[in-house]
């Protein structure tokens, strides 16, 4: 059986004073913040722009997300954040997530988000995908 395509993207991060705690570690709250610096990195390289799907009428939150700590982050550390895109049949966008040390490439962090497609203004769950976003998976060969 054919491995599906996997397409991704890389985001570099130096750690700001800010998203640090008293002991000097990045608090883990901001793991988030670097998971959405991953979409954006993955959505200028792959033409999956959050504005473009809106302007179309959606909207994409996101709905479930896991985030798993093996290591941590220290000030002015560099993280490269990848984004790797997990291919589904269903009316949703997935990606995972590997957070690693840019200085080692060591593993920090792994984790994954759903984002599901809700019409601008009423928030109406799409039940099937939309248009836009076959397109897109069309124009990828996803």
């Amino acid at each position: 059986m054919k491995k599906p395509k996997s397409i991704s993207a890389v985001a570099r991060q130096e750690i700001r004073f800010n998203e640090c705690d008293p002991l000097g570690i990045v608090w883990h709250g901001n793991y988030v913040k670097y998971f959405e610096e991953g979409r954006e990195a993955f959505g200028k390289k792959y033409g999956l722009d959050y504005m473009d799907l809106y302007v179309n009428g959606y909207a994409t939150p996101i709905v479930h997300l896991e985030s798993f700590f093996r290591k941590t982050l220290q000030y002015k550390e560099v993280a490269l954040i990848e984004c790797v895109y997990r291919k589904t049949d269903a009316a949703k966008i997935i990606f995972d997530y590997t957070i690693r040390k840019e200085s080692t490439g060591e593993i920090v962090c792994t984790g994954s988000t759903t984002q599901v497609f809700v019409a601008n203004g009423t928030m109406q769950l799409a039940l099937v995908t939309p248009e836009i976003f076959i397109n897109w998976r069309k124009k990828n060969n996803l």
